[in-house]
């Protein structure tokens, strides 16, 4: 009989205490919380370029937790690389190159063959979805370092240089200027004033709706949150993933004040305890500012300010989903929730919630100061308001254009955009990202707006624009966010995780099968949790019902 085990013996992986003294030396003073799981895997990415699972069974111990608990979220999200024993580790140094849409258009495929044929094993070039830069494609992010319009001989000097670390964007609007242009006197005054009725009446007046997608209207949901039971939080949405989308970045970059004093106004008026803004990995430069710009704010205001926490995403276009990105949040995978209860109820650790995109925040200030009638002058073709439009592809002028709600393609690109680019005639657009479809030139003169696309199969999202020329292929475009949404599915449904493979396989036929895609993309919208299932679909519908030239691809 062979040699009985010993019962007394501890189950699972022995854990190295050099390993535990490690991270607990990474972690420093931070606090040992379970919801900042997430935060401590970033620092152990950063200081070893990937998670040695030694170092994993380490933070478990740390956290009282298991090991599987701390392996499933790590293995979530793409910005972690997870090492498993007698497992080579990925070179120092990683240089990503985005390969979705407006890149893709740009030439990032062959750029991509060029550095992977010429690259040593002392770097590793990785494909990766929308880094948020889609104005300067293609786009490659060596280490943080993003190098737009890149090219060969771009990267290889940032690498010779040693210049793999992001930095606060130098144009931005630090405290001191801001105060000088007005700013926080209306939070000052809001401190002051215990009635924030007309605040609210402000907002609805306007019909300022939330920019991140949806379109809420701003104030209905400051009203109902504001009902709820105390205490309340606020998780702000700084996660934009979808392809072709950019204006957070931009307004960060250049008047980071003007948001947070919005958020500020939004938690005296609502009565917020906590605040969390959750900002996308692919920001660095970002981080670094609001995280200096902050700390001011924690010394200017140091007895009104509620708690305000910056969380780090991974790199998982999912956590712009708001049930998503607060389970994030929460140092889980960010796997979007099933509804009712409604985040405004029960949202944040079980809390109500209120959950904002960054720019709904950044207009409150100029609406409350200016007045909801200066909001709904602007717009044209019968809509209200301004939109951000984030513009790129075959147009001379890529970038945030604001300009009236409701103008169409074609006044856009003519009015803010400088035209097509020379040679290009215009073919198609993507009028919301990725996820809301593709619409022909014919359709060029439909206001853009909310509510104004939806009998054309197609939403307008947060405005993200990707202009089309007769040199581009609105299948191959539909392709690519197929692929796009296959990797970025949270694998939390059926529908999704299937639906989203499935589909690239037909859309990579030379014949498309119409019967069989019709019949995939109603169950993906009928059965998916998400947004993401639910409005994947819609590329591909959108060149069957549009581009019917182009179902036949004959090499």
């Amino acid at each position: 009989m062979g040699k009985k085990k010993n019962r007394r013996q501890k189950r699972g992986r022995v854990v190295s205490a050099l390993a535990v003294d490690e991270v607990n030396q990474l972690l420093a003073d931070m606090p040992r919380q379970r919801d900042l799981l997430i935060e401590y895997l970033h620092c152990i990415q950063d200081h070893y370029h990937c998670l040695p699972v030694e170092q994993l069974h380490a933070l478990a111990k740390i956290l009282g937790i298991s090991q599987v608990e701390v392996y499933e979220v790590a293995s979530f999200y793409h910005h972690f690389d997870i090492v498993k024993e007698g497992e080579d580790k990925p070179a120092e140094l990683t240089v990503r190159v985005c390969d979705s849409i407006s890149c893709e258009m740009a030439g990032s495929e062959a750029l991509i063959a060029s550095l992977e044929k010429s690259s040593n094993a002392n770097i590793r070039i990785q494909r990766v979805p929308c880094v948020g830069r889609c104005d300067s494609a293609p786009v490659a992010v060596v280490g943080n370092h993003p190098i737009p319009f890149a090219n060969q001989e771009k990267i290889t000097k940032a690498i010779s240089a040693n210049q793999t670390q992001d930095s606060a964007p130098e144009s931005a609007i630090r405290y001191a200027d801001y105060l000088k242009q007005g700013g926080y006197q209306l939070y000052q005054s809001c401190l002051k004033n215990t009635d924030n009725d007309a605040i609210l009446k402000a907002l609805e007046d306007s019909g300022l709706r939330g920019l991140g997608g949806a379109g809420f209207p701003v104030g209905r949901k400051w009203r109902i949150v504001s009902e709820q039971a105390s205490p309340r939080l606020m998780a702000v949405n700084i996660d934009e993933g979808e392809p072709g989308t950019f204006k957070d970045r931009h307004y960060l970059e250049c008047d980071p004040h003007r948001f947070m004093e919005g958020m500020l106004i939004a938690a005296k008026v609502v009565g917020i305890d906590e605040i969390y803004i959750y900002l996308r990995d692919e920001y660095a430069g970002i981080r670094q500012l609001l995280s200096e710009e902050l700390a001011v704010l924690q010394n200017e205001f140091p007895e009104n300010l509620p708690s305000i926490q910056l969380r780090r995403g991974a790199g998982a276009y999912i956590c712009g989903e708001e049930s998503a990105m607060i389970e994030s949040i929460e140092g889980k995978r960010g796997m979007p929730r099933q509804r009712p209860p409604f985040v405004a109820q029960q949202g944040l650790f079980g809390r109500p919630t209120l959950e904002h995109n960054m720019e709904s925040l950044y207009w409150v200030r100029d609406i409350i100061e200016k007045g909801a009638d200066w909001f709904c002058a602007e717009g044209r073709n019968g809509r209200q308001g301004l939109r951000s439009f984030s513009v790129s592809g075959r147009i001379n002028k890529a970038g945030v254009h604001l300009a009236p709600a409701g103008i169409s393609l074609r006044e856009l690109i003519e009015e803010y955009c400088g035209g097509m680019q020379q040679g290009h005639e215009l073919y198609g657009y993507l009028p919301g990202g990725a996820s809301g479809g593709i619409l022909p030139a014919s359709l060029a003169d439909i206001p853009l707006d909310f509510d104004t696309l939806q009998e054309y199969g197609c939403f307008i999202g947060s405005a993200a624009i990707i202009v089309l020329s007769q040199y581009d292929s609105a299948r191959d475009i539909a392709l690519n966010a197929m692929k796009f949404f296959e990797h970025e599915s949270c694998g939390q449904c059926t529908p999704c995780r299937v639906g989203t493979s499935k589909a690239v396989g037909l859309l990579e036929q030379n014949q498309w099968d119409i019967e069989l895609i019709q019949d995939l993309s109603t169950v993906m919208q009928d059965a998916s949790i998400c947004g993401l299932g639910q409005a994947a679909p819609n590329p591909m519908q959108s060149v069957i019902r549009y581009f019917p030239q182009e179902l036949d691809k004959h090499d």
